[in-house]
């Protein structure tokens, strides 16, 4: 028997009618060169196990990374233990959605395994865009590379049969300038905030993003933010970038839509959702334009995998069509509460912690549209990317968001840059006000590998893939500066 079959026996004949369990090895390295200079360098190795069951009809979970065959016994006879305990309080029996059990692998792609790419040679890139960022101005004081990879290696196994093991590589790179001049502190990245951008990928995905060639841009831009004019303070057409719109999309839709928050059951991390079952199938949650959908089968996307932690399969689920708000992400429990399957989302961070529903890949879908056409038919507006700051109340109603970058847009054309650039909103009004979003060639998948839920926190890898888009009479300049 595998570690994971006896973890699983045991917990059968300590009385779980149901017992899951996963292996979980997990390999990280990041780098930070601040200034042509290494700043961090370091490298992480984490495994061990956990085991979840359902035992009295209610839930156990413990975890170990002691991975042995009496360990697995041991942490399977906790969890029960711990079932027992819980179900003395319980309201009603856990049930869960049916699900067919597989025996399957799965592996994401990797041309290039970063772990065979030499330090020195990552080291080079970096400090080579540090030096281009550094050259687009004399406010520019600090410029900043960094890279990281990791690597996840798991098996997953049930007592309904199922056995599957994934891995992936998941790569990221970016670099970021900063302007101190004339009072002012101001930053622009590339290709996006925090970590540039991340991809399923390997080192190849490194390459692609060419930090050196793109580096001086973001010094220059980050150099005319010191002397840019503010964003003023009104209400107009704002087109967004598809860096702040996928923020946009994770807060205001991949959040509420977590079928979790709408029952409950995660609130204090957050918030809940203004989302309610009888919306589903009805509410006008935006434009007939707008087509929000998650998508776990998305070629590199960091929301993207064979299986969830129950043994879903990945799916592809309209969350808004031409919009209408159609569905919630699910795991097999809140499903079955529904009368539905799950749509596999159920993800846990680790070895430690229990899968929660978590966002995928959750994109808004291009339209016909180009930026440029969306400039073009844009009398007075502003157009914004790059994120910077968010706010957005515990129902995901009411929010505030800062970027980056701004350009005023005068008669149809991109004009004055503007600094310190925010806009606020309700939600759903919000997203009804969008009249157009570009097209394909102009969709952008973000990886978004920082998005915290749960107590303890589990910090997850989720995706977002947008055009830009365009949107009517919002409030715009909101910020005191």
């Amino acid at each position: 028997m595998t570690v994971l079959e006896v973890a699983l026996d045991t917990a059968r004949r300590a009385g779980a009618t149901y017992a899951d369990a996963r292996s979980v090895r997990l390999t990280e390295e990041a780098l930070r060169v601040k200034n042509g200079a290494v700043e961090h360098a370091a490298g992480n190795v984490s495994k061990g196990i956990g085991v979840r069951v359902i035992a009295g009809g209610s839930w156990g979970f413990a975890a170990g990374s002691i991975v042995t065959e009496s360990q697995a016994a041991a942490l399977a006879a906790r969890a029960v233990e711990i079932a027992q305990a819980s179900a003395l309080s319980k309201k009603a029996d856990v049930v869960l959605a049916p699900e067919t059990p597989v025996v399957a692998e799965w592996h994401g792609p990797c041309e290039v395994d970063p772990w065979k790419v030499s330090l020195g040679q990552k080291v080079d890139l970096l400090r080579e865009a540090c030096a281009r960022a550094r050259s687009g101005g004399p406010d520019v004081r600090v410029v900043m590379g960094t890279m990281s990879f990791v690597r996840e290696e798991k098996t997953f196994a049930s007592t309904e049969g199922a056995y599957i093991t994934q891995s992936l590589v998941a790569s990221a790179a970016g670099v970021s300038a900063i302007a101190v001049g004339s009072g002012e502190v101001q930053i622009r990245s590339y290709p996006g905030t925090f970590e540039g951008n991340v991809s399923s990928a390997g080192y190849e995905w490194v390459e692609s993003l060419d930090l050196p060639g793109h580096a001086r841009k973001v010094g220059e831009e980050a150099q005319s933010l010191i002397t840019a004019q503010q964003c003023p303070s009104m209400t107009t057409t704002l087109v967004l970038g598809t860096n702040q719109l996928a923020l946009q999309i994770h807060e205001s839709c991949g959040h509420p839509t977590e079928l979790d928050r709408v029952l409950g059951t995660e609130a204090s991390y957050a918030g809940t959702s203004f989302l309610t079952p009888d919306m589903l199938g009805s509410f006008r949650y935006g434009s007939d334009l707008v087509n929000l959908t998650a998508d776990a089968t998305l070629p590199g996307g960091l929301g993207t995998f064979g299986y969830d932690d129950e043994g879903v399969p990945a799916a592809r689920t309209p969350l808004v069509r031409h919009g209408v708000f159609v569905g919630y992400l699910t795991s097999r429990e809140t499903a079955s509460r529904f009368g539905m399957r799950s749509n596999g989302t159920m993800r846990a961070t680790g070895w430690d912690r229990m899968p929660l529903i978590r966002m995928t890949n959750i994109s808004l879908e291009p339209g016909p549209e180009s930026l440029e056409s969306l400039i073009r038919g844009t009398d007075d507006g502003v157009f914004m990317d790059g994120i910077k700051s968010w706010s957005i109340d515990d129902r995901r109603v009411n929010f505030q968001f800062g970027t980056e970058i701004a350009w005023r847009i005068r008669r149809g054309e991109l004009a004055e840059v503007l600094k310190n650039p925010t806009y606020t909103g309700i939600t759903y009004e919000f997203w009804r006000s969008c009249d157009g979003i570009a097209g394909p060639d102009e969709w952008v998948l973000w990886g978004v590998p920082n998005c915290g839920k749960g107590q303890p926190t589990q910090i997850a890898r989720v995706g977002h893939g947008a055009s830009p888009a365009r949107f009517r009479n919002v409030r715009v300049g909101v910020g005191r500066w």
